[in-house]
């Protein structure tokens, strides 16, 4: 947002904005730090090389841009089928299926089975070296 714009904006409305930009900083804090973890312990654990990496920003941003979409969507979405990620994606379901399981050999994402369907999620449990 430029001054300009904030110069015309009521003191409420500038605070209403800045309010609405915090809660999407929350949400994607949640999507990168790991659940239940302070962050002063997650900074002095990153130095003795215990935090699990998964799927960081830097990794997203070293994937190709198809990969990267299919990590994007499950990421946000959490466990899903690749059914569900070619909904969102809206690419075919075997294409998605063939991203997801390019994922899971470079151990960004897990892979599960409930019953006949199998589930990806993202793989917050890895270090990826």
């Amino acid at each position: 947002m430029r001054s300009e714009q904030i110069e015309k904006m009521s003191e409420k409305e500038v605070l209403g904005k800045i309010l609405e930009l915090l809660v999407r900083i929350d949400k994607n804090l949640d999507h990168l730090v790991p659940k239940g973890i302070p962050m002063g312990h997650i900074q002095s654990m990153k130095g003795e090389g215990v935090v699990p990496s998964g799927l960081d920003i830097m990794t997203l941003l070293s994937l190709p841009e198809h990969l990267r979409t299919t990590a994007t969507v499950l990421f946000e979405s959490g466990p899903a089928t690749a059914e569900e990620i070619s909904k969102i994606t809206k690419k075919e379901r075997a294409v998605e299926s063939g991203y997801l399981n390019q994922l899971v050999r470079m151990k960004h994402v897990n892979k599960y089975r409930e019953g006949r369907k199998v589930y990806f999620c993202v793989n917050h449990d890895s270090k990826n070296d």
